[in-house]
């Protein structure tokens, strides 16, 4: 299977489906969640995004639907070109498909030996190893910091600038070889999967898009519009409940003359929605998911 959608009912019924309505899911992947909207809309359409070649393959044969090969940055401006104006509802899953963990040669797990690819989009021409081989050390530092939280990412970003310097970082098991001496023998797997994360994320630049998907939301909403965002990152998490809650990723709270709270959303729920016990148990890669769900209103 190509990917097994995360809180696949929760996020789909947080829609909140118009039958005529217009919907946009912003990550595709293997259809799941598209394949769910479209059996809930009647004359309604649904908008696809996702920059992967991969997923193209699993568009779905119906009128009512229009895929779109390109990053969720570019939002409002697709959905201009398709002539389409404000939407009912934005459904965002974050996390990587399961595809791109199992298929080898995408670089993108520490379970497989190939090229250290973990481009979403292969047209691209920065890869995790153009980022080893040529980031400064600094920049390293940040990365493992910020988006993997790693608290030896100052060893880390040392170990790799010390080692390149002798032999280029071109595969997995080369990368995985350089940090040995960093990586600790307790919760390895977490660690590596960290480490990986924050290569990931910085290649695809995930956190610019996430807000560039964000702010064009509120463009692209009806009043009384719904936005669904599933995210596996506390640093996403934190953006994307600032949005909600304050119409910025900051979280900086507007007041208007009357001291009421100036935001163009409203959350529809108080806490984030986390996938059960039961499905934790069927796929493993669900545990980190929070959904949220908040509401245009102005």
């Amino acid at each position: 299977m190509y990917h097994i959608p995360v809180l696949l009912n929760e996020s789909i019924d947080a829609l909140n489906i118009n039958p005529t309505g217009i919907y946009v899911d912003v990550t595709f992947g293997g259809g799941g969640h598209s394949r769910e909207i479209l059996k809930r809309l009647t004359a309604g359409k649904l908008v696809a995004f996702d920059r992967d070649s991969d997923a193209e393959d699993n568009r779905i044969n119906d009128d009512r639907f229009i895929f779109v090969r390109n990053n969720f940055r570019f939002l409002h401006n697709f959905l201009r070109y398709n002539k389409i104006g404000e939407v009912d509802g934005i459904l965002a899953d974050l996390g990587v498909s399961s595809h791109h963990f199992d298929d080898a040669s995408r670089g993108f797990s520490f379970r497989h030996n190939a090229e250290i690819d973990m481009r979403m989009n292969r047209n691209s021409d920065f890869s995790a190893a153009k980022l080893l081989n040529e980031y400064g050390e600094n920049e390293l530092r940040r990365i493992f910091h910020y988006y993997g939280e790693l608290t030896n990412a100052n060893q880390l970003a040392e170990t790799v600038v010390e080692k390149r310097s002798k032999t280029p970082i071109k595969t997995v098991d080369d990368f995985l070889n350089v940090i040995k001496p960093a990586t600790p023998k307790k919760d390895e797997n977490k660690f590596l999967a960290k480490v990986f994360q924050s290569l990931r994320i910085e290649v695809n630049k995930e956190i610019d898009a996430l807000e560039q998907l964000l702010v064009h939301s509120l463009k692209s909403l009806k009043i009384k519009g719904r936005l669904v965002v599933i995210t596996y990152h506390s640093l996403e998490d934190r953006m994307v409940k600032n949005f909600m809650r304050s119409g910025n990723t900051d979280g900086k709270i507007k007041k208007d003359f009357y001291g009421n709270t100036d935001c163009p959303f409203k959350p529809v729920t108080r806490k984030a929605i986390v996938p059960s016990d039961a499905e934790i148990e069927k796929n493993s890669r669900a545990r980190s998911a929070k959904l949220r769900i908040a509401e245009k209103i102005k």
